[in-house]
């Protein structure tokens, strides 16, 4: 029988390895140019700690481990006869993978408060888990890249965000849109159309205008209990268009009478304009509909979309005032974003962004012409790592044209050839494999030429 690996997992090749890691070494390279730390947790959690914080569909989702041992040691067998599997699952299980890089977050925040100094500024990349339905682009094992800061009310942290965002996202040679929204805006525009009891159901339509569109927003609104006079006046505010200012300028005027909503788009003005003093290279733009579906989100919502590929959205995140208050902790707040490394990963490759000079590995091959020429070629090779140049030489005494193949194959860009004129002098022969230019160099030589 062919080995195979679980439906919605992947293997990923060398080349596409090399990829993903130009992704992440890009966005740790910036989370640490902005202080942030690097943190991890275990794969697996305890169920206590994951079961309803992700709501009922999320705990459906979670991968659930087996107890080790006999796990069916004093359960109730009852059980299994009435298949009654919520009951059961608790019996038998006690640990699950985690479904997000978040709630453990929270989790090690509350065990290690006294050990950290705050505000803590964070960022963790590893991989979770979702026992989800497998489709195009959406995986049960994936990986989440966070960075969160803990323990300040400040909207200067929303504002390093969104420079951070910038900045992976020039690195990477993406044109994106930062889409912006405030849970308190949200929240005004409930109160003042009547219906400040439905807020979740609001949040939950609206987020799925850009899919399915106005109308059918409407019908579900209308299926979630919202009466005809609130949704007509929901609907301009919806429609609110123009600048960043311009829509800003318009819900000032219409949420006035929301002490919550006004706070909102206040938060949001000192986020836009400390944004556009200090710059940014990507497009800014208020979308009142934004709403990311997550209830713990407090203020400032954030949400990061390519321009040049039809896709979901690259980035996510926002302010939230009491997560770790599920552990014990209130009144903490924190705010922080998630790239999606797997979405990043297919815009690149559907643009055709990634450095050529990324894919070789090596920068240079030393072919194996013999026992002596592969001796002095392996004391070269020595010297160019020692001088931080990515070498290797061919391991077997092969055809030279099966040797030049696994170049080429490998994308390798250039071949040094130490053969009996080159061993006489004690030098090399440098190829450039793109050019087919050649030239016979001392070592000291080639590694300046190859540093150049």
């Amino acid at each position: 029988m062919k080995p195979s690996i679980p439906k919605g997992t992947r293997d990923f090749s060398a080349c596409e390895m090399a990829r993903r890691n130009y992704i992440f070494d890009t966005i740790r390279s910036v989370f640490s140019l902005f202080g942030y730390q690097p943190i991890e947790t275990p794969a697996m959690e305890n169920l206590s700690t994951l079961m309803g914080k992700y709501g009922e569909e999320g705990d459906k989702l979670l991968f659930k481990i087996l107890n080790s041992g006999n796990c069916l040691n004093g359960v109730d067998r009852s059980l299994i006869e009435t298949e009654n599997i919520g009951k059961l699952t608790s019996q038998i299980c006690e640990k699950g993978l985690r479904y997000d890089l978040t709630v453990p977050f929270a989790r090690f925040v509350v065990q290690h408060r006294n050990e950290l100094q705050f505000p803590f500024k964070r960022y963790q990349i590893q991989p979770v888990w979702r026992a989800d339905r497998p489709q195009k682009g959406r995986y049960r094992e994936f990986y989440q890249c966070d960075a969160d800061v803990i323990g300040s009310d400040s909207l200067l942290n929303e504002v390093e965000l969104l420079q951070m965002v910038d900045e992976v996202f020039a690195r990477l040679g993406i044109r994106i849109t930062i889409k912006l929204n405030n849970r308190k805006i949200l929240a005004g525009i409930a109160e003042i159309i009547g219906e400040p009891d439905k807020l979740i159901d609001i949040t939950v339509a609206i987020d799925k205008i850009d899919k399915i569109g106005l109308d059918n927003v409407k019908t579900e609104l209308t299926e979630r209990g919202l009466s005809a006079g609130a949704i007509e006046a929901l609907t301009p505010i919806l429609a609110i268009s123009g600048s960043p200012a311009e829509r800003l300028a318009a819900l000032r005027t219409l949420l006035a009478q929301s002490e919550t909503g006004s706070k909102g788009v206040e938060e949001l003005e000192y986020i836009i304009a400390e944004s556009d003093r200090l710059g940014l290279r990507a497009e800014l733009e208020l979308d009142v509909s934004l709403a990311r579906g997550l209830n713990y989100y407090t203020g400032a919502i954030i949400e990061v979309k390519a321009k040049d590929v039809a896709i979901g959205s690259i980035t996510g995140g926002g302010r939230y005032d009491n997560l770790t208050g599920v552990f014990g902790m209130p009144g903490i707040s924190g705010v922080g974003i998630s790239f999606g490394a797997d979405r990043i990963y297919d815009v690149l490759n559907t643009l055709d962004l990634y450095p050529a000079s990324m894919l070789s590995g090596s920068k240079i091959l030393f072919l194996n012409l013999g026992h002596d020429e592969a001796a002095a070629s392996a004391s070269f090779v020595k010297s160019m790592r020692q001088a931080g140049i990515a070498a290797e030489i061919y391991p077997d005494a092969a055809k030279m044209k099966k040797q030049m193949c696994y170049a080429d194959n490998r994308a390798i860009p250039f071949v040094a050839i130490v053969g009996e004129q080159e061993l006489a002098e004690n030098k090399l022969t440098l190829k450039n494999m793109q050019t087919g230019q050649q030239s016979l160099l001392t070592i000291d030589e080639a590694i300046a030429s190859l540093l150049s």
